[in-house]
């Protein structure tokens, strides 16, 4: 009998679909299919992960909310069960120190509370008018360079280096070494060895740099951070891998966002002719609210694992059962957005969980919002006739890496 049930349960494990899913091919935009469907069967199921775990999927846009400000569900990726997204999370799960990303409250408020001041929305809407002359800065730059241009390498990439660069205190020369490692560090595809060397590389150059701050310090939060650490209000240890989600964090999704937005609006000419005509800013910030929605880019889900037995949606989320909670099903949600596969820039979608939700909403969304809203706002008002350079099947996009964009977007004008 026992080994009957167990065989039972071998057979439903394999029966689950593997996560992540791929999409379907011709449309680049849209969660993959698979994820769709088990939305509209159940928002709360079961998937199989890399290791052949069966951690919980939620894909309907109200549990999603229920669950990530639920006590009962952590973010600490040392409890058992937590789902890891690869091999090399698992791994260094034990010697990462905690941060954001990996604590519960009462220390994940700590330690928020250390950073969050340089993200505040008044200080963060400070830096409009130094974003603004970034942006206009590339454009200036790719009006005057070649035609067709990739728009990756001549603005998508540069404008939220240079403005994480700037924040941090990290010298914006620097950027193609931050860049690779942190496309490397986020690859799943990517071998463990391959990940833990451009990790590795990271931590030591912040290491290095906080070591500077700590003896000459800037108007950065790098700086900010190493008077923390003589203070004794953090350890160094913390403030590097800070640091440095920061720096990967404040590029890399930002980045991602800018290209296939860009590609987005290209593909719906209508709905670009409305952000490029725009005069109220408020248009444009809607837009970038709904390309928010439309693209959630995380394509990995948010990692959480439940502490207690949680009832919800008729399911029992038992303690110890690993949870992933993917946004980009619930920003599609049609309960939550009606018509949720169409982009509609004039949508009233705020409520979307681009960001997350709860007490663990992405630390950056302010600064993010404001390099959209500035680029989306000011490209295509001085570039109007920028257009595709290639068939947008000739586009390779990035299937593997936390976020999901596009590799390179040649335009022309």
């Amino acid at each position: 009998m026992a080994e009957t049930l167990a065989g039972a349960a071998s057979d439903a494990a394999r029966e689950m679909p593997e996560f992540p899913m791929p999409r379907a091919a011709g449309c680049p935009f849209a969660p993959p299919p698979a994820v769709e469907e088990l939305r509209a069967d159940n928002p709360i199921g079961r998937i199989r992960i890399w290791d052949g775990s069966t951690p919980w999927i939620i894909t309907g846009h109200e549990a999603q909310r229920a669950l990530l400000t639920d006590p009962r569900v952590s973010a600490n990726d040392r409890n058992p069960g937590f789902p890891f997204v690869t091999e090399y999370r698992q791994q260094i799960a034990k010697y990462t120190p905690e941060l954001v990303v990996n604590t519960d409250a009462p220390e994940h408020t700590r330690l928020r509370r250390m950073v969050n001041g340089p993200f505040l929305v008044k200080r963060i809407e400070a830096m409009r008018a130094p974003i603004q002359k970034i942006v206009d800065g590339l454009i200036d730059d790719l009006l005057s360079g070649p035609n067709p241009a990739d728009l990756v390498t001549a603005l998508a990439l540069p404008v939220p280096s240079l403005v994480i660069s700037e924040l941090l205190g990290v010298p914006y020369a620097d950027h193609e070494f931050f860049q690779e490692n942190s496309g490397l560090a986020l690859d799943r595809a990517a071998a463990p060895e391959d990940s833990r060397a451009a990790s590795t590389a990271l931590s030591s150059y912040l290491d290095d740099l906080l070591g500077r701050k700590l003896t000459e310090p800037g108007e950065d939060v790098l700086s900010e951070m190493a008077a923390r650490v003589t203070a004794g209000e953090m350890t160094r240890d913390e403030a590097v891998h800070m640091g440095v989600a920061m720096l990967i964090a404040g590029h890399e999704t930002t980045a991602t966002m800018i290209g296939l937005g860009t590609l987005v609006l290209l593909q719906n000419p209508e709905q670009l002719a409305l952000v490029r005509d725009a005069r109220d800013p408020k248009v444009v910030a809607g837009a970038v609210e709904e390309l928010l929605r439309y693209l959630s880019i995380v394509q990995v889900g948010l990692r959480r694992v439940a502490t207690e037995d949680i009832e919800i949606g008729g399911q029992v989320i038992r303690a110890g059962d690993g949870i992933v909670v993917d946004l980009h099903a619930a920003n599609w949600d049609p309960e939550a957005f009606p018509g949720a596969d169409r982009v509609d820039v004039t949508r009233p979608a705020r409520k979307h969980n681009a960001f997350g939700y709860g007490p663990h909403q992405c630390l950056g969304q302010s600064l993010a919002r404001l390099e959209l809203q500035v680029v989306y706002g000011t490209l295509f008002r001085r570039v109007p006739a920028l257009r595709l350079a290639v068939p947008v099947e000739e586009l390779r996009f990035d299937h593997t890496g936390t976020t999901y964009g596009v590799d390179s977007l040649p335009v022309a004008w």
